[in-house]
C-alpha cells in the first residue's frame, strides 16, 4: 500500500471515529436529557392560529430540535448558563415579594453582577421576546426559526421547580441526581400517558409578569419536590433504587422504573401540569412576539429557509461538543 493511500485511509478512519462519537454523545443527550425540551417545543406548534401554524409546521423538526440547543452552549458559550435558572431562595424568604421584575429596576437593587451569579431565565425570556418580535419585523426566517427554538427552551425551562432554586440537585439534601430525576427520567417513562391537548395560544399582555408567574408556581412547589423523593428514598432500599439500561452503547445507572413509578405518583400529577403549562406558555409567547410585530404573512416566507442555515447548525453543535467553560451541570449522572 502506497504512503499517499496509507494517510487517506487513516484521515478516513479518523473522520469515521469521529463522527462516531459525535453521533454517540448526541444520541445519549437526546435520550437522557432533552425529551421533555424537544415534545413541548414540537407540540407548542400545535397551539398556534391559522396564520402562523403552516409556517411553523413545516419548519416543526428544526423547532423540535434546536429545542436543545441551550442546553449544549452551556459549556461552550461565556454567559449562558445563567440563562436557565434563577435561584430565589439567595435572595431569602420572601423573594417573589422583593426581587424586582424588571431587569433595570432588578440592576439597580442588586446589580448585575448578583443577578448573573444567581441566575436570570425570567428576565431573559423577555429580552428573547424583543428578539422574536424584531426577526418577526424584519421577516428574518433563519432569526425566527433560532430564536422561536430558544425561547422554547427558557420558558420550559422556567416552569421546573428545580430551576429556581440553590440546591437545584438536591446538592444540599443528599439527594443528588434529582434535577435528571424530575426533569429527565419522569418525562421519559410516563409523557405518553400525558393529556397534552392544551388549547390555542392567547395574547400575553404583559409578558414580564406572565413569565414571573410561572417562575412563582414553580418556586412553591420546590419543597414537595424535594420532601417526597426523601421521603421515598429513605423507604426504599438502594438496590431497588437504582437499575442499569443501554443509552447509545453505553451502560448508564438510572432511577428503577419501580423508583420512578412511586415518586411519579407521588408528584399527583406535577410533571404534566408543568408540562402542558410550557406547552402552551411557549405558544403563547410565540403568537404575542407576531402580533407585536404587525403579524406579517409567515405563508410568503416559507421558501426563504436556505441550506445554509441548516448546515451552520450542524455546524455550531460540534463547536458545542467540545466544552469550554467550567459552570453548574444542568444534570448530574448518578
Amino acid at each position: 500500500m502506497s504512503s499517499i493511500l496509507k494517510r487517506r485511509t487513516s484521515i478516513i478512519c479518523t473522520l469515521i471515529c469521529l463522527v462516531a462519537f459525535i453521533f454517540s454523545f448526541q444520541q445519549k443527550k437526546l435520550v437522557w436529557g432533552f425529551y421533555a425540551h424537544k415534545q413541548i417545543n414540537r407540540l407548542a406548534v400545535f397551539t398556534l392560529p391559522p396564520e402562523m401554524i403552516g409556517f411553523y409546521k413545516k419548519f416543526i423538526q428544526e423547532i423540535k430540535e434546536n429545542a436543545v440547543n441551550p442546553d449544549m452552549r452551556r459549556y461552550a458559550v461565556k454567559g449562558e448558563a445563567p440563562r436557565h435558572y434563577i435561584d430565589l431562595d439567595i435572595y431569602g424568604d420572601s423573594a417573589l415579594q422583593v426581587v424586582p421584575k424588571y431587569w433595570k429596576q432588578a440592576v439597580e437593587k442588586y446589580s448585575e453582577d448578583t443577578l448573573q451569579a444567581y441566575g436570570i431565565v425570567p428576565w431573559h425570556v423577555n429580552r428573547m421576546r424583543y428578539w422574536l418580535t424584531d426577526a418577526f419585523k424584519k421577516k428574518d426566517v433563519d432569526a425566527i426559526l433560532r430564536l422561536s427554538s430558544d425561547l422554547g427552551h427558557y420558558i420550559a425551562d422556567a416552569h421546573v421547580p428545580l430551576h429556581t432554586t440553590e440546591n437545584y440537585n438536591g446538592q444540599l439534601t443528599g439527594q443528588v441526581g434529582i434535577h435528571g430525576f424530575w426533569e429527565s427520567r419522569l418525562p421519559e417513562l410516563f409523557a405518553e400517558e400525558f393529556d397534552f391537548f392544551v388549547g390555542r395560544a392567547e395574547y400575553i399582555d404583559r409578558p414580564q409578569l406572565a413569565i414571573w408567574k410561572i417562575v412563582a408556581e414553580s418556586h412553591m412547589a420546590v419543597d414537595s419536590v424535594l420532601k417526597f423523593e426523601k421521603e421515598l428514598s429513605d423507604s426504599f432500599p438502594d438496590s431497588k433504587k437504582y437499575g442499569y439500561e443501554e443509552r447509545g452503547g453505553s451502560t448508564v445507572r438510572v432511577y428503577s422504573k419501580d423508583y420512578s413509578t412511586e415518586y411519579f405518583k407521588m408528584m399527583d400529577g406535577m410533571v404534566e401540569r408543568r408540562m402542558r403549562s410550557a406547552i402552551l406558555m411557549v405558544g403563547n409567547f410565540w403568537y404575542t412576539c407576531w402580533v407585536d410585530a404587525g403579524q406579517p404573512d409567515l405563508d410568503a416566507l416559507k421558501d426563504d429557509y436556505k441550506e445554509i442555515h441548516r448546515q451552520k447548525m450542524k455546524e455550531d453543535r460540534q463547536k458545542w461538543i467540545i466544552r469550554k467553560f467550567r459552570t453548574r451541570s444542568h444534570e448530574s449522572s448518578l
